[in-house]
């Protein structure tokens, strides 16, 4: 009977696998050897019927067990202390004037080089680098509204040569940093508004490419939208040749099987562009859990920042954000409303 119910227990399965995913949730203790274990320990596999599992170390205690000398499971996970040490050294990087070399953090960390490079991407879904340029960036965004000159704020962000940032100003800002720091002024960018069946529709267009697709109910509100993105730039309306573009939008919309192959202008962060990249990869009719998309990009601890980068696309359709659900395949919130993500997904299953 003990024997019995311990293997239907779902978490016997995770005894069985040495699941290091499972460490935290509980414990499990041997009654012929008096000692209770993570459910990752590597010790010698125990009889089901000498088995019971308990939800903290305390409660393995309590009932007369002593902490295995191997997993110590009484003492922090270890993937919680890899975790901390990441937060660490992303608030380290975030403090320091100049980017870290990766080996300095790696002698912080006192891991290899190697090991803290993977380690890191793996809970941040970034490299060291790559997080230490996105901090510079955002810094840059922050100087460039408060500083008195564009100079000055490159240097505040910690750039040592202005002709270097301005090799990267285009795909950090989308525009150059005077305009972003006119809040987009004398930056073109060309829209018009559309009905389709989902209701109203708005295509905007930069000199890099479409910049916004929205979706809604009311137009003025998707302009409104439109305006605090880009509070100074010019925006026009769309002549007869703009009109064209938002019908191949519309079209794509009602008939997603035509396909759309539009150069698009994608501003966030690297992370961000990295999941966006990654919603553009899933083919039409399919789906991808948060978790899957995660873990696409190398970062599968990074669940609830795919969620937020899916929250802050801007491009409908063109990045289809549509396509990603719960793990249980429900439909999950949606920038646009659940109902319209429902109505894509399903003309995408019937195309």
């Amino acid at each position: 009977m003990r024997a019995a119910a311990t293997v239907a227990d779902p978490r016997w399965a995770d005894v069985q696998a040495r699941d290091a995913r499972a460490d935290g949730r509980f414990v499990y203790s041997v009654k012929t050897t008096g000692v209770y274990c993570r459910p990752s320990c590597a010790a010698r596999a125990a009889r089901p019927e000498n088995v019971a599992f308990h939800a903290t170390a305390a409660d393995a205690e309590a009932a007369g067990f002593r902490a295995c000398k191997r997993c110590r499971p009484n003492a922090p996970a270890r993937a919680d202390e890899l975790a901390a040490t990441v937060a660490r050294l992303c608030r380290y990087i975030e403090a320091a004037e100049q980017p870290p070399r990766l080996d300095e953090l790696a002698r912080q960390a006192g891991l290899s080089p190697h090991h803290l490079h993977r380690l890191f991407k793996r809970h941040t879904g970034l490299t060291p680098h790559a997080w230490a340029q996105a901090q510079r960036a955002r810094r840059l965004r922050e100087q460039l509204a408060a500083s008195e000159s564009v100079t000055a704020a490159i240097y505040e962000a910690g750039y040592n040569a202005s002709s270097r940032f301005y090799e990267q100003a285009g795909q950090l800002l989308g525009m150059t940093p005077t305009a972003w720091r006119a809040g987009g002024a004398e930056v073109d960018i060309r829209f018009a508004v559309g009905q389709c069946s989902l209701g109203a529709i708005l295509v905007a267009q930069s000199g890099r490419g479409v910049c916004a697709i929205l979706l809604g109910d009311d137009p003025d509100a998707l302009v409104r939208d439109l305006q605090d993105r880009f509070p100074r730039a010019h925006l026009i309306g769309g002549d007869a040749d703009f009109e064209q573009l938002v019908a191949r939008v519309v079209g794509f919309v009602e008939a997603p099987a035509q396909g759309l192959d539009l150069p698009l202008d994608m501003r966030g962060t690297a992370f961000q562009q990295r999941v966006w990249q990654a919603l553009r990869e899933i083919p039409p009719g399919r789906t991808a859990s948060y978790a899957e998309v995660a873990a696409r990009i190398g970062a599968p601890r990074s669940v609830r920042a795919v969620a937020q980068a899916c929250g802050a696309n801007a491009l409908a359709v063109a990045i289809p954000c549509h396509r990603v659900v719960r793990h249980d395949g429900a439909l999950s919130g949606y920038r646009w409303g659940v109902e319209r993500k429902r109505a894509l997904l399903d003309r995408e299953a019937e195309a």
